[in-house]
């Protein structure tokens, strides 16, 4: 029964794992890029949410309407001053252009906020432990299960929006060729610049529910990125359901490989990553080499 709990727990953890990985995976699905100050910026988006709350004292659920749209400015402003710039100069620039974002947003905030773990824990009140008893061996907090049903919405209407929308189908023809859509008049640019707009809003809803669920610090980033990586590598660069389904292997195996060791959490995690990583790797290849024309018989 513990392992069933185990498993259940890790379904959860998935959840918030899509979330803080959805915006990478998106933003590398239409623009190619892999940002690498995404967990910096949900840490940032904490940050501004911690501040909110202790100015106000309004609950951090009212202050992401008003740190969300910051975060999608944000968003607008760093397409237009590096990341355009960055893609031009070829597929390496950007990754190296985002790590130094990630080193000037992560020092910013050692600055400004200090060393100390911060935590929105006691701004959300008994949410923040509150559970749903299934059984004796069996709970399920309400704040893990309103991450995943948060993930699930996002990632549905994200989806929808792609599918149904004006603005989902320019972004789609963008992603697929940027030169050809310039050609019929669609400034691929500033499609651009939404899609960073609209992945700045899921990193703001992910740091928030970090905040919420754990503590933090201005160098937490880190670790939030290599999550989000081992997500959407598992599940499928670009796949906005793969992601979800690689949260929810990759909070599985943590839990799991908590059960067994007490550093098992991370190792766990970490070997699940290596091995799907692998297996894509070479499965890659024997895909390939199937398709070369054999050699004819000497």
């Amino acid at each position: 029964m513990n392992f069933l709990n185990q498993i259940i727990q890790g379904v959860l953890l998935g959840g918030f794992y899509a979330l803080l990985a959805c915006g990478l995976s998106f933003m590398f699905g239409v623009m190619r890029i892999i940002n690498l100050a995404h967990g910096s910026l949900a840490i940032l988006a904490a940050f501004l949410l911690m501040g909110f709350c202790n100015y106000t004292n309004l609950s951090p659920f009212i202050g992401l309407l008003l740190v969300l749209p910051v975060m999608a400015l944000l968003g607008w402003a760093l397409q237009f001053t590096v990341l355009d710039r960055s893609l031009r100069a070829g597929p390496l620039i950007p990754v190296l252009s985002t790590f130094g974002v990630a080193v000037i947003l992560d020092n910013s905030m050692f600055e400004v906020y200090g060393a100390n773990s911060q935590s929105l824990g006691p701004n959300i009140g008994n949410l923040a432990y509150n559970s749903w008893n299934l059984t004796n061996t069996i709970s399920i907090a309400q704040l893990d299960a309103l991450v995943f049903v948060t993930a699930v919405v996002v990632l549905g209407g994200l989806q929808i929006i792609l599918r149904y929308t004006a603005l989902g189908r320019t972004i789609r023809a963008t992603a697929s060729d940027p030169a050809v859509v310039d050609l019929i008049g669609v400034n691929a640019r500033m499609v651009y610049a939404a899609a960073a707009a609209m992945a700045m809003v899921m990193i703001g809803l992910a740091g928030a529910f970090l905040a919420m669920r754990n503590s933090f610090d201005p160098y937490a980033g880190g670790p939030q990125l290599i999550f989000a990586f081992e997500t959407i590598v598992i599940g499928g660069l670009g796949s906005l359901w793969g992601t979800l389904v690689g949260g929810i292997v990759l909070g599985v195996a943590q839990n799991i490989g908590a059960t067994i060791s007490p550093h098992g959490f991370l190792i766990a995690g970490h070997l699940t990553f290596l091995v799907v990583l692998v297996a894509r790797t070479f499965g890659g290849r024997i895909a390939w080499r199937a398709l070369l024309p054999k050699r004819a018989a000497s």
